[in-house]
């Protein structure tokens, strides 16, 4: 489906809860102590952008 990517996130479905992906930032952190590799940031941020939208889905569920 062209343009999907862009769209707002609809398939609620597909999104792990923030915990989950919480419990992943934690680990993450704790396997690579006080510094994160250059590959182990890219995965950080992607971890970040997929825990907000579990918040965001999480919000929308409660209202």
């Amino acid at each position: 489906m062209p343009g999907a990517a862009s769209d707002s996130p609809s398939a609620c479905d597909s999104v792990r809860s923030a915990a989950v992906v919480n419990a992943e930032i934690r680990a993450l952190w704790a396997r690579a102590g006080s510094a994160l590799s250059s590959a182990e940031q890219e995965r950080y941020q992607r971890l970040l952008v997929e825990w907000a939208a579990a918040v965001r889905a999480d919000v929308v569920t409660a209202a």
